[in-house]
């Protein structure tokens, strides 16, 4: 299916990388649905930016009938289901190496928070748009990882194996849904220059990544935005359950 006939679902859109697909999804035509959770200012304000082909509509990820209110709200607004849904949210988290708990304070809760955020919130959209997919042969599920899981620059335990299990959950769906049409990748980026959540990154850190990546750079949200393009394209219809990471050859995986 061409990108300008899709319909896509970008969780946690408001801003960063989120705000940035969801341009790059208006800017190839396709209709664009802004999930948010708490930034309703933002996510209206992107919305007004990109015109009638997007609409803000907000949801707690992690909760199943919120996602599915907001699903039927989508449908009835553009008159189509949702094709391609893009798991981006990020629940309670930022990239601050300094508060970073360690493995000596960790605690449970912090690792559920994660599960919930990355696995559960994946589930809920899939399971949401799933039937709509099925029914009509098509559908590009694009989750958002980090090359974290390769290489743990900062050990940010909890967000790190969070995305590590929604790389497993991306593989087993794409085993079980390719029969309908159905493609799920990942596509796992670097730290991003920049989002809220990287904006509490030290220099030093980015230092780091800029002098030790092939490209000699770091990576922006825009950048990273084109890859999940390419996933929902039809130029990525033979591609399923790959972890494609994004990060200027940091990671060679």
């Amino acid at each position: 299916m061409e990108l300008t006939k899709q319909t896509v679902l970008i969780t946690g859109a408001s801003r960063g990388l989120g705000a940035e697909i969801a341009k790059a999804f208006v800017r190839e035509g396709a209709n664009v649905v802004i999930n948010y959770f708490s930034s309703k200012e933002k996510a209206e304000a992107l919305a007004a930016e990109l015109g009638e082909k997007a609409i803000a509509i907000q949801a707690d990820v992690r909760d199943r009938e919120q996602v599915r209110v907001m699903v039927t709200k989508a449908k009835e607004y553009f008159q189509q289901p949702i094709t391609t849904v893009v798991n981006n949210a990020l629940v309670d988290f930022r990239f601050d190496p300094v508060a970073q708990k360690d493995a000596f304070a960790l605690e449970w809760e912090n690792f559920q928070t994660q599960f919930e955020g990355s696995v559960k919130g994946a589930l809920n959209t899939v399971q949401a748009c799933l039937s709509d997919m099925k029914e009509v042969g098509f559908g590009r599920i694009v989750n958002i990882g980090t090359n974290l899981v390769q290489n743990p620059v900062v050990a940010y335990h909890e967000y790190t194996t969070g995305k590590a299990a929604l790389l497993g959950f991306t593989r087993n769906m794409a085993k079980e849904l390719g029969q309908y049409g159905i493609t799920v990748n990942m596509i796992s980026g670097g730290l991003l220059k920049e989002t809220d959540a990287s904006s509490v990154t030290t220099p030093e850190v980015f230092g780091i990544i800029q002098s030790t990546t092939p490209l000699q750079k770091v990576t922006t949200p825009e950048e990273l935005a084109d890859t999940a393009l390419f996933f929902a394209s039809p130029w990525a219809r033979a591609v399923t359950g790959q972890n494609l990471v994004v990060d200027g050859g940091l990671v060679m995986d």
